[in-house]
């Protein structure tokens, strides 16, 4: 009884920091992905110039890798489930909600190659780098249906609004993508300007194609 005790006593806040992580990190990656489109489209103003949407898009980037390792360790080590830590690398092989975790170990492997890709993008050379790169286009809906079937707390309105709000940022975000690439609008990426320190960072640029 003692042990039951110990374990509920552990569940609460362990729960609370992978579901509150998983809804952040959820929040940056769709803020990355949205913000990378918008280096494409083209527009820009005296307030935010395309360079700093471009900055922007990187440290949230680099956020959302904190919060993702923050996510995947109480996930891992919640003590009311056994993940096991092959199921974060491996999609599907979780005995807990293989489908739901499969979805989420999917968007981070290719959030991983999106992100390996870019750090190695000057090696690689800017075409097999985008070719990659396009793979951010489906992490975003992986991460999205993990978040929706994972959580089991989308029964609390603003959990709801903060989920389904993302996903409409993103229809939003791609619909324009679409049109401007119907209308020849845009810029090249080359064309995209950045300050000289974080050139040689080369941090993932996400859902920019």
């Amino acid at each position: 009884m003692s042990a039951v005790a110990a374990t509920s006593s552990h569940l609460p806040w362990m729960w609370l920091v992978s579901r509150g992580s998983g809804l952040v990190l959820l929040l940056l990656f769709t803020a990355v992905f949205v913000l990378g489109i918008s280096t494409r489209l083209g527009s820009s103003s005296k307030a935010m110039p395309r360079f700093a949407v471009a900055e922007l898009h990187r440290t949230l980037a680099l956020f959302a890798v904190a919060m993702l390792i923050l996510h995947v360790a109480t996930a891992i080590l919640d003590p009311y489930v056994s993940i096991g830590w092959w199921a974060t690398i491996l999609p599907f092989t979780s005995h807990y909600r293989p489908l739901a975790l499969g979805l989420g170990t999917l968007a981070v492997d290719l959030g991983a190659a999106v992100l390996l890709t870019s750090l190695a993008r000057r090696r690689l050379g800017h075409r097999r780098w985008r070719v990659v790169h396009w793979l951010a286009y489906l992490a975003w809906p992986l991460a999205f249906m993990h978040s929706v079937s994972a959580g089991g707390d989308m029964g609390i309105w603003w959990v709801a609004a903060l989920v389904w709000g993302s996903a409409s940022a993103v229809a939003v975000a791609v619909g324009a993508r679409v049109l401007a690439a119907v209308r020849g609008d845009g810029v090249s990426r080359r064309s995209i300007p950045a300050p000289p320190a974080h050139r040689c960072l080369g941090t993932a640029r996400i859902g920019g194609g």
